[in-house]
């Protein structure tokens, strides 16, 4: 029975110890999570709008790779240079490398004024716009070429040119055949907004720094960080899984198969 006794302390010990942190814990998060819940609004504005600036462009990217001639090849080199180079360096290059760009953007009326993000969050946009095309050109192409080539021919065959076909028989199709490859894209970018940071840009992770580094409390504040956004990583799985419902048509897409 001592035995038994004995064996159990360091396992009662343990447990207080969990108890306290996490009281602890919770007591830090009272007070600094507001601090962060005013970054985590602005890595969703970073991410949705560098998201849907970012479709944009891919549209007409993925277009081209599956049915441009010489234009497929612009688009191509475009695609792989973006994605063959690392998002941190793309970030660094617009922000060091092209001071241009800086002093531009700071030159514009209301930039880093009120409620208007200062240069850093417009340098971000875009870097994070440019590097999300890429990838999203390369969804909606493989969901282009998933829908069947007889639908171009047919809408060919009834008096639409290229183009239209394309719009109102193919995209609509194959932009719900994407979803998914958008919701991995959206997970992609909240986690990757972090390395705006490099770039003095005030996200989740900037802030959980500087809050750390004020307290040293760097466990408690990369932690109360991971949760700000796992919180938004299943927020927006979430979503675009009821999107993904709400556009299918049964028989063409959605969440239950095609």
């Amino acid at each position: 029975n001592v035995g038994a006794i004995a064996n159990g302390v360091p396992a009662a010990s343990a447990v207080f110890d969990l108890l306290g942190w996490l009281v602890g814990m919770a007591g830090f998060a009272s007070q600094y999570g507001p601090n962060l819940a005013v970054a985590a609004w602005l890595t969703i504005v970073l991410t949705v709008v560098s998201v849907l600036l970012g479709l944009v462009i891919a549209v007409p990217l993925a277009a081209a790779r599956v049915y441009g001639r010489v234009t497929k090849y612009v688009a191509l080199v475009y695609i792989e240079l973006v994605r063959g180079t690392p998002l941190v360096a793309q970030l660094f290059l617009l922000y060091f490398g092209a001071p241009f760009l800086s002093q531009t953007i700071r030159q514009l009326p209301f930039v880093g004024r009120g409620i208007v993000p200062g240069q850093a969050v417009w340098i971000a946009i875009i870097g994070f716009t440019i590097n999300s095309s890429a990838y999203q050109a390369e969804y909606i192409r493989g969901a282009v070429e998933s829908v069947d080539p007889g639908q171009l021919t047919a809408a060919r065959a009834i008096g639409l040119d290229q183009v239209s076909g394309i719009r109102h028989v193919v995209l609509p199709q194959a932009l719900r055949y994407a979803i998914p490859s958008w919701t991995n894209e959206l997970v992609y970018l909240i986690k990757y907004s972090s390395l705006a940071t490099f770039i003095t840009v005030p996200e989740i992770f900037r802030n959980a720094q500087s809050i750390g580094s004020s307290t040293f409390a760097y466990t408690n504040s990369y932690v109360l960080a991971a949760v700000f956004y796992l919180v938004l990583v299943v927020t927006a799985t979430y979503g675009m899984a009821k999107v993904e419902d709400a556009v299918a048509i049964p028989g063409v897409g959605g969440g239950d198969g095609r």
